[in-house]
């Protein structure tokens, strides 16, 4: 991990700057699935996930882990909107930081404006923006509520969401709450805990886009929790029926 982090310095850094959109959204969809490969983590997907050429696209996902961003990223390369606090992160945060991450003050109540800005530009500029509007991780036996501030942003830019469902278990099909970034856990410490998983399934599922242009954004955010908990409830059902089955 810590070879692949220098390698994405040194691309972020002499790269990244000279590289055109669709380069540097190769390269981060390289880098993020080199990641899941370090660590033996194994996706599987349902549904799909935005097309590359598809304009104006958002996805909204529920938060389990710090990894659900490497996990959306080597599928459909984004920039994320992401808590202040993040670019304090030993290394990743750097990382973060050059690879576009956009960062929201939780603490300002008036940041809304300027995380609209960014997104509208992002978005111009073809790139697809990812958000977690529960706004906190939990161990993934749960959904919290979706804050629908963070959604404005999704209606001003008249973008398509798509909703995302994430969770993390071991190839036997129980949880694996070791991955579940929460409490009082560090970025390094939940590193370690990770890293010391022999193999891991990471499983995400993308729904029916919902066109925010015409609804307000209540109505996107209630839209998005409905989708992806529908998701949830049909993965946690399904996970139960393999149990029940046995080997």
């Amino acid at each position: 991990m810590l070879v692949h982090a220098v390698v994405a310095a040194l691309v972020l850094r002499f790269v990244f700057p000279r590289s055109s959109a669709p380069r540097r959204r190769r390269l981060m969809g390289w880098w993020s699935a080199k990641v899941l490969r370090i660590l033996n983590v194994t996706v599987r997907l349902e549904g799909s996930p935005p097309a590359l050429a598809e304009s104006a696209t958002m996805i909204a996902a529920n938060h389990i882990s710090w990894l659900d961003i490497f996990l959306i990223a080597s599928l459909r390369p984004a920039r994320f909107i992401a808590k202040s606090e993040v670019r304090d992160w030993p290394i990743a945060g750097w990382i973060a930081e050059r690879a576009g991450t956009l960062f929201i003050r939780r603490a300002r109540r008036h940041d809304t404006a300027r995380i609209n800005d960014l997104v509208r530009c992002a978005l111009a500029e073809g790139d697809c923006v990812a958000l977690f509007p529960e706004g906190t991780t939990t161990e993934g036996d749960r959904i919290l509520k979706f804050h629908s501030s963070i959604f404005e942003a999704a209606v001003a830019n008249r973008a398509h969401v798509h909703p995302a469902a994430i969770g993390y278990e071991y190839p036997g099909g129980a949880p694996c709450r070791a991955f579940a970034f929460v409490g009082e856990l560090s970025f390094v410490q939940s590193l370690g805990l990770i890293a010391r998983q022999r193999a891991v399934v990471a499983r995400i599922a993308f729904g029916a886009p919902i066109e925010a242009a015409e609804l307000s954004r209540r109505e996107v955010a209630q839209l998005a929790h409905a989708r992806v908990a529908s998701l949830l409830d049909r993965a946690w059902a399904g996970r139960e029926a393999e149990k029940a089955l046995g080997p």
